[in-house]
């Protein structure tokens, strides 16, 4: 008999627990959003940041919780954003990455997550990844942060014309969220 234990998603992005609690929900899992901006270490490492910004909300709050970071990846810009999508996004923005990629034929990039869970006796990162393209336009208005220029491969659509369930098919969110949940409910059981 599985154990009730509610987990905790540290982040002040609603989108990103709206993502997490969708797919939680399928397997009975309860998810509780703390709007807390998560410490970051600067790293190359997206595993690395998860893993010290989760000790360090642990260590606040004392309760079993999720900490989730994700990258974009860009071919033709020596993977840049990569860890610093998040400031990228806030200075230049997707027209600044558009206007980076005029004339650039090679559109290739791909969106990685890491998800790090922490809780008294573990911690244990989980990555997911979705290869795909960098569009020549903006197009859609769902989702957040640079969905609306990225086009997972097998779809034509940007995220930013998914909705939640539909982006959930692809997502590097998704994918290390299924991760994490494979191995929550063993270990939880």
């Amino acid at each position: 008999m599985l154990k009730s234990v509610e987990v905790n998603v540290i982040t002040s992005n609603e989108n990103k627990f709206k993502e997490l609690d969708s797919i939680a929900k399928k397997y009975n899992i309860k998810l509780k959003w703390i709007n807390l901006p998560k410490f970051e270490v600067q790293s190359d490492s997206l595993e690395e940041i998860v893993r010290s910004s989760a000790v360090i909300a642990f260590n606040m709050i004392r309760s079993p919780l999720i900490v989730e970071d994700s990258g974009l990846f860009i071919e033709a810009l020596n993977n840049f954003p990569g860890p610093y999508t998040n400031y990228v996004r806030r200075t230049l923005g997707l027209k600044g990455i558009l206007k980076l990629m005029e004339g650039i034929q090679n559109r290739k990039a791909y969106f990685m997550t890491a998800l790090c869970y922490v809780d008294e006796e573990v911690i244990r990162v989980f990555t997911g990844k979705v290869v795909g393209k960098i569009s020549e336009s903006i197009r859609g208005d769902k989702g957040f942060g640079f969905d609306p220029i990225f086009i997972p491969d097998g779809d034509e659509r940007t995220f930013g014309e998914m909705n939640i369930e539909e982006k959930n098919k692809y997502s590097h969110r998704g994918k290390a969220f299924e991760e994490f949940i494979k191995f929550f409910l063993t270990y939880i059981s």
